[in-house]
């Protein structure tokens, strides 16, 4: 008896990984950024500006030359984002 009930637990495991196995979901496709110039809160940037060496140095809220990594395509929906820094 015990070993019919080993055998039909093994058999249940066996069978619950080929299952999970199958239903893999399918992957991410890879993401895409830009960089978003002057829409960074002061302090809040990205990396570096035309006055500093890098990520969070930014001296004013919306500074031109300073920049945020945005998903692709979205910088020109938000208001006075630019690809380009500005002066």
């Amino acid at each position: 008896m015990k070993k019919q009930v080993f055998v039909a637990s093994a058999m249940a495991a066996a069978l619950s990984f080929a299952l999970q196995a199958s239903a893999q979901p399918a992957p991410k496709p890879k993401f895409e950024a830009e960089k978003c110039f002057g829409i960074a809160k002061a302090g809040k940037n990205d990396c570096q500006t035309a006055n500093s060496s890098c990520a969070g140095t930014s001296k004013r809220d919306a500074q031109g030359d300073a920049w945020v990594y945005m998903p692709k395509g979205s910088c020109d929906r938000v208001v006075n984002g630019s690809l380009m820094p500005k002066a």
